[in-house]
């Protein structure tokens, strides 16, 4: 394997220092704040995958991946806005060109939205009456607009796909007609307001419809290409393994300060840093497995090569978490305290990775 490098090499240090610096009132506020926000903006973040031609980035996922986990590293709950919402900035390549331009054309435009079919599309002859209620939109307090997945229906019965099941449809909805509520009340990861939206006979024309799908893609180019599902998986892994080398970095510091503790004998003090060097080695080695994988995926999508982007993801969210708990019971009470960054980071980690796509390691069929 190459060597690994520390995500920090893939981030400005005056951003690392400003957005740590403002962790804990982002924290109080319950979403990103206007410092975090003004780097976000300017570095254009939440455009990372929206289509050049609407003023947007379109990065490779070879550099969105450690570009990713170097925000996570910096900062769980930016890291986790910055990947959704500019996942769902994604979506531009398969929006009806037209509406993309209105959409995109907002000043620091920020779609938040959900995956989940918890809602319904009523056609009509002049569009679609949505409703429903999502959870879990990272990043709605900054959303511009919001996505959806909808169940279709047409005289109140359900639309059948090509297989006979359900036909299920994302849409783009302008925030004035999303309802927030206040939902997000867990451990962790408490900036990113991931609260649920709901709408209410909300009627938008059918170009506010779109597909997910490689043969729809309105925009050229690899990244409207590649399946979504291993987009996905790779870029919430590298949020993981983000604020695992955060974790660390932080232990490492704390193991410092352990070593002038006249009460740790020679043995415990040693134990230490062989801990520190097991977990460190065995992350490193699950991120160059992922990074790895990815760049062979971006060169060439057969399905061998996805199956590894699947497999490294769901690999190294495992040993990010692993690699966690294995170091938190010698860092001490200050590990336990709300109130100490190397705290929040340990909420943040385990509060990411209870997403769906990272709890079993096994691939489902796509």
């Amino acid at each position: 394997m190459g060597k690994i490098i520390h995500p920090s090499v893939h981030i400005n240090p005056n951003y690392v220092e400003v957005i740590r610096s403002n962790a804990a009132s982002a924290e109080e506020l319950g979403m990103l704040n206007e410092e975090q926000l003004s780097i976000v903006y300017n570095e254009k973040w939440f455009r990372l995958l929206v289509p050049e031609i609407y003023n947007g980035l379109q990065i490779t996922l070879p550099e969105l991946v450690r570009l990713q986990e170097a925000i996570s590293w910096t900062d769980g709950s930016t890291g986790w806005v910055v990947t959704l919402c500019s996942g769902a900035g994604w979506f531009g390549g398969f929006i009806d060109r037209w509406t993309a331009v209105e959409i995109f054309s907002t000043k620091n435009v920020c779609l938040a939205g959900s995956g989940a079919a918890s809602g319904t599309a009523e056609k009509t002859d002049v569009g679609y009456l949505l409703n429903g209620t999502w959870n879990y939109a990272s990043g709605a307090h900054h959303a511009t607009h919001f996505t959806a997945n909808c169940k279709i229906l047409q005289n109140k019965q359900p639309v059948l796909d090509a297989d006979g099941e359900p036909l299920i449809l994302p849409f783009v909805i302008d925030r004035k007609d999303v309802t927030l509520l206040p939902t997000w009340k867990y451990m962790g990861m408490v900036a990113t307001g991931s609260h649920s939206f709901e709408l209410k006979d909300v009627l938008v024309p059918e170009n506010r419809c779109f597909k997910i799908d490689a043969k729809h893609a309105k925009v050229e180019g690899e990244l409207y290409q590649y399946p979504f599902i291993q987009l996905a998986e790779a870029t919430l892994a590298v949020n993981l393994s983000g604020m695992a080398v955060h974790f660390i970095d932080l232990c490492n510091d704390i193991f410092e300060e352990k070593q002038k503790q006249p009460k740790l004998n020679a043995e415990q003090k040693a134990l230490l840093w062989q801990v520190l060097e097991e977990q460190t080695q065995l992350l490193n080695e699950a991120r160059t497995g992922l990074f790895a994988a990815v760049d062979a995926s971006w060169a060439d999508t057969t399905t061998d090569t996805l199956m590894q982007v699947s497999i490294t993801s769901r690999g190294l969210a495992k040993t990010a978490r692993v690699a966690v708990d294995t170091l938190y019971p010698y860092c001490g009470l200050q590990a336990a305290s709300p109130d100490t960054e190397i705290n929040r980071v340990w909420r943040d980690l385990h509060t990411a990775g209870q997403h769906s796509l990272l709890t079993f390691l096994e691939v489902a069929d796509n």
